[in-house]
């Protein structure tokens, strides 16, 4: 008989629009469950973009990066880009499971909803993740809802890593958050 390994490896997909300590604690907690661990950052078509694809991709990176460092026996973790269906993008890297993070209740009806979906019609399983309760109202909107309404970027340090602060600032000092906040003509 052969030894063979049956590798398990998970997709954590989000817009990760911008990335949040909440984010980083699923991947964190997904890490130590899982051989590989694949980030998949993708579009959300129904929210503005705060950051470009390629710049998100390069925090989380770079966040991923300091992580490892912090636990190199942790697992494997990686960063993608994709677009369309998360399910098609895990079928295109052997992903077998979709990892996502539950905040609060409000995240559990609507993910199970997907998790079921998604077996349903892609016979991919779907592990969820509580997240520690420090992050339980923790929304990449709400941060950029912050931002646009010009809050005070260095009182999010609690709940997003300095990385996006940084870039909140870059961004703000550059062209401002006007963009993202939508005209309500009558």
């Amino acid at each position: 008989m052969a030894d063979c390994k049956h590798i398990h490896r998970a997709i954590y997909s989000g817009s990760f629009d911008p990335v949040t300590l909440g984010h980083l604690d699923v991947i964190q907690r997904g890490r130590r469950m899982f051989d590989d661990v694949i980030v998949a950052i993708g579009r959300n078509i129904s929210k503005r973009e705060l950051f470009t694809l390629q710049r998100r991709r390069e925090m989380v990176e770079q966040l991923i990066h300091e992580m490892k460092n912090g636990d190199p026996n942790a697992g494997n973790v990686r960063v993608e880009t994709y677009q369309g269906l998360t399910v098609d993008f895990a079928r295109s890297v052997d992903a077998n499971i979709i990892l996502r993070g539950i905040r609060n209740i409000s995240d559990l009806a609507y993910e199970c909803q997907l998790a079921m979906t998604n077996r349903q019609v892609a016979n991919i399983e779907t592990v969820f993740v509580v997240t520690d309760q420090a992050f339980s109202y923790t929304s990449s909107s709400l941060i950029r809802q912050i931002a646009a309404l010009g809050g005070d970027l260095d009182s999010l340090n609690a709940i997003v890593p300095p990385v996006v602060i940084d870039a909140l600032k870059e961004m703000k000092s550059a062209r401002g958050f006007e963009y993202l906040i939508e005209d309500h003509v009558e």
